[in-house]
């Protein structure tokens, strides 16, 4: 069975809709649309479907991805065109492409990406705040894990590939390119909190925007 790829932006108060409901919100948009997806076999069969990324709530995005199976060959522009047409305004499909099958999905192959995160700050940071932080040998933060959901310390410096600092209304803009994947995988939440205690800001979470804008492979 044929194998495309979405790529889809989420934006406005649709944020704040969870992973699950992602799935369930593109599983009906497949029905209305008259795309019937292949379904896997055995007692629980679910539909081939799956995102690359799961993305967290509250966060915006403008490349996100979605892979799945058709039972039927469709044209990818046809796709998109059927899928816009029945979904909510705040998601929109920017492109759709046919693939060739793979063992490994696109959540396997994922391994980095790139966030740009806004802190409201009134103040003047350091000319070197930038290169400062990423000077430090080690960024430990305590990070929960296991089912137990246990603290443990971490360093997440090896798990920054860029960052980069600029302040412009009011605002400090962090653009970063995180580990994202099975084999590494950083939480903006972590680099966030980190960044702040490192550069003596206060500043409240609900008030601080997340938007990621690209997944690499």
């Amino acid at each position: 069975m044929p194998r495309y790829v979405i790529t889809f932006s989420k934006k406005g108060f649709i944020k704040y809709t969870s992973h699950l409901d992602m799935i369930r919100l593109f599983k009906r948009a497949f029905n209305r649309s008259g795309i019937f997806l292949e379904y896997s076999e055995g007692f629980n069969p679910h539909p081939k479907m799956s995102f690359a990324q799961p993305l967290s709530l509250g966060y915006t995005a403008s490349g996100e991805l979605l892979e799945f199976d058709t039972k039927d060959v469709f044209d990818a522009g046809e796709i998109k065109i059927k899928m816009n047409s029945n979904m909510p305004g705040d998601i929109r499909i920017l492109d759709c492409v046919q693939i060739e099958k793979d063992k490994k999905s696109l959540a396997a192959k994922c391994c980095a990406a790139e966030y740009r995160i806004i802190i409201p700050y009134c103040g003047e940071l350091p000319d070197t705040v930038e290169k400062d932080f990423l000077a430090q040998d080690n960024i430990p933060v305590m990070k929960k894990a296991g089912k137990r959901k246990e603290e443990k310390e971490i360093d997440i410096r090896k798990m920054i590939r860029s960052f980069n600092i600029t302040a412009k209304n009011n605002n400090i803009i962090l653009s970063t390119i995180l580990d994202a994947g099975s084999n590494s995988n950083l939480s903006p939440e972590l680099l966030i909190r980190s960044f702040l205690d490192f550069a003596g800001i206060e500043a409240d979470r609900e008030d601080i925007e997340v938007h990621r804008s690209q997944i690499f492979m």
